[in-house]
């Protein structure tokens, strides 16, 4: 994921909403009195996907958001309204599709059992709290990585284009140029010569 982002961040934002699936299977598995298996453990790993597709749909069209100029709350808010639904889907789709496991009789039906009931309590558990916690965490993080890159844009403060430029520019070589070529004396496109 570092690699797909190109930064650290936004898989740390990601891989933190992991725990919340885990703990809500293990709920599952020990108010149910189920064992906790290779079966769980299964669906522990089939967790750890799903709650990491529902961050990723948030973190992506946050970061879309925020790179065309909404500040980090708002780019995050939006896109929780925005992938709402995507997330709702998804996630009742797999609940629905995991009930027939939890409430498998017959042969093999503990194996059957302690899967469907880690993949509903953690998609649960893990739906729930990723939308609220994935976005807390975003505005959190991006905030803190804003403030240690100087970034003033994150924390709401917007710096204008045509303000001026940092005194380490003027004073390099390029700054230099770029005052050359601001020169009044030499003629521009809009200026006839003369």
């Amino acid at each position: 994921m570092a690699a797909q982002y190109e930064n650290y961040i936004d898989p740390l934002i990601i891989m933190l909403t992991v725990p919340l699936a885990v703990l809500g299977a293990l709920i599952a598995v020990w108010a149910k009195g189920t064992a906790n298996d290779v079966y769980t453990q299964i669906g522990f790993v089939m967790l750890v996907g799903m709650a990491s597709k529902n961050s990723i749909l948030i973190v992506e069209f946050a970061n879309q958001l925020y790179e065309e100029g909404l500040s980090v709350t708002r780019a995050v808010v939006e896109a929780g309204r925005e992938r709402l639904r995507p997330i709702l889907m998804t996630a009742i789709s797999t609940i629905i599709g995991a009930v027939p496991l939890v409430v498998a009789t017959g042969p093999g039906a503990a194996a059957r059992q302690s899967l469907g009931t880690a993949i509903v309590g953690g998609m649960c558990v893990a739906t729930l709290l990723s939308l609220f916690i994935v976005p807390v965490l975003y505005v959190v993080i991006k905030t803190l990585e804003s403030r240690i890159q100087g970034n003033q844009r994150a924390s709401g403060v917007i710096t204008s284009p045509l303000s001026p430029l940092p005194e380490a520019f003027e004073s390099s070589e390029l700054g230099a140029r770029y005052d050359e070529a601001k020169a009044p004396d030499r003629p521009t496109v809009d200026s006839p010569p003369g």
